[in-house]
């Protein structure tokens, strides 16, 4: 069957936003590389598949499936037909994400600082004493340049309008970045001509653009400040990724036990003795990084390590205690720290949140709940999730009880049905859904977002669940000019 045939069969759902396909046909952005594609048939484009699989295999390009009782690590899925987005759309994405990132991190140097957001009640102060990742133990530890979010990977999707959305706004340690750059990578070798025809915009510095930030925290100026890459270790489910970002900036990938703490300052241990670490990339949460801070257990971290942080001796990026703006019942206030700190209002709008610590919200997302998705406010990864319109009358009591004894931990938000795009399966282009993840770098000359980021499919037909944790794939990301 032709190309031009599997095209026309392509059929979106009602009622949802399909990115390549509209009544009138097939959107302008998207016919390029659909002309492109009609030059070729059905095998060749299968032999591209395969060819793009064994890429993945032999760069080990993996990710750990927890829910999966074995826990193995599988090769990350891949579908090689790109999303495009039009450089119109993304212009607007951009200034959102900055938009939002100037106001968060001025909430998180207030929240550790004076509070006045709290004092001028824009914010509860009983929603920010609950929270269980805001970190008393870093109240009114200055950060280099106020900057306490210097990577984020904010979660956008776009609904039925056709609009985006932010979704979540992964403030600690995000993930992901390395899937978007080699997903760039195989699709250079897979369809080398058409990105150059499509004039599609780069990827490949963000590397060098994290170094330099990096560089530029240290807290002593020095010429060549060491900058290291701390990991959980190999078990952890994205340790590619640890060992592909240090790699590609040229810097050592280290765990815990390669650091020591002398007259609070950090140390790497090395062949030619200790050498001074100035700023450490960590991909360790807070509460495994210091265990005579925080969890006393913990043989992740670096015993110390917060008594150096809060001397300034040494810069952690992403800075700790920012789970507190990553909280999803503070993720409601968003919008307000907007208004608040900026005096602007929100270019990129949240999704609709329900609080179900308010007796109101509660009863009226209970009434509706064939058409909510209700969310544990400090679960990611699409973990704890309990989506209304396929949940089992049982699980839901259960739930229902559930939240009913801790309100604080949940919030609702309606089922969005997610954008769809064209995906190769089974030999055939069929619609699924997508979130996008932009990856943005904060550093003292401003706010830097690569365009496009990664974009996450739910491979499952119908399913609204792109996370990678839970078996989703992802495909390369294309901003293009029209």
């Amino acid at each position: 069957m032709s190309i031009s045939d599997l095209l026309q069969q392509y059929a979106s759902a009602p009622g949802i936003w399909d990115e390549m396909k509209c009544d009138a046909g097939i959107r302008d952005h998207y016919q390029k590389v659909f002309t492109a594609l009609r030059h070729m048939d059905m095998p060749t484009i299968q032999q591209k598949e395969m060819l793009a699989g064994e890429l993945f295999m032999n760069q080990g390009i993996t990710f750990t499936v927890y829910s999966d009782n074995a826990g193995i690590e599988r090769i990350f899925p891949f579908d090689i037909i790109p999303r495009i987005i039009t450089g119109r759309e993304w212009d607007t994405v951009e200034k959102g994400i900055q938009q939002r990132l100037k106001a968060l991190n001025l909430f998180l140097k207030d929240i550790y600082n004076t509070q006045q957001i709290i004092h001028d009640g824009i914010i509860p102060a009983a929603l920010i004493a609950s929270c269980p990742h805001y970190t008393r133990e870093v109240f009114g530890i200055q950060v280099p340049y106020d900057i306490y979010v210097h990577i984020s990977g904010i979660d956008l999707i776009r609904g039925e309008d056709g609009r985006f959305y932010i979704l979540e706004d992964n403030l600690r340690t995000p993930s992901g970045v390395s899937y978007m750059l080699e997903n760039r990578e195989v699709t250079k070798r897979i369809f080398p001509d058409m990105l150059s025809a499509n004039q599609v915009r780069l990827v490949h510095n963000y590397p060098l653009l994290l170094h330099e930030i990096l560089l530029q925290l240290s807290p002593t100026q020095l010429a060549n400040p060491t900058v290291v890459l701390l990991t959980p270790g190999v078990f952890n489910s994205a340790y590619y990724e640890h060992t592909f970002l240090a790699r590609q900036m040229g810097i050592p990938l280290v765990e815990g036990r390669d650091l020591v703490i002398n007259n609070h300052k950090v140390f790497m241990k090395t062949t030619n003795g200790l050498a001074q670490v100035h700023v450490i990339y960590r991909r360790i949460d807070d509460e495994f990084l210091d265990p005579l801070a925080f969890k006393a257990d913990s043989v992740l971290g670096v015993p110390g390590l917060l008594s150096a942080y809060r001397r300034g001796n040494v810069a952690i990026v992403n800075a700790v205690g920012n789970g507190v703006a990553d909280d999803k019942a503070v993720y409601a206030y968003v919008p307000d720290m907007i208004r608040y700190y900026l005096n602007e209002e929100p270019i990129l709008a949240n999704v609709p949140t329900y609080q179900l610590s308010d007796p109101a919200a509660r009863e009226y997302v209970f009434n509706n709940i064939s058409s909510m998705v209700v969310k544990r406010t400090n679960q990611s990864g699409g973990y704890g999730m309990i989506m209304g319109n396929t949940v089992q009358e049982a699980e839901w009591e259960a739930a229902r009880k559930t939240i009913e004894q801790e309100p604080r931990n949940f919030i609702a938000q309606p089922i969005i049905k997610l954008s769809t795009v064209p995906c190769l399966i089974d030999g055939r282009f069929q619609p699924r859904h997508v979130d996008l993840r932009p990856y943005a770098l904060c550093g003292p000359n401003g706010i830097k977002i690569v365009p496009g980021g990664l974009t996450r499919v739910a491979l499952r037909e119908g399913s609204l669940v792109v996370n990678s944790s839970q078996g989703g794939g992802s495909k390369d990301t294309w901003i293009i000019d029209e």
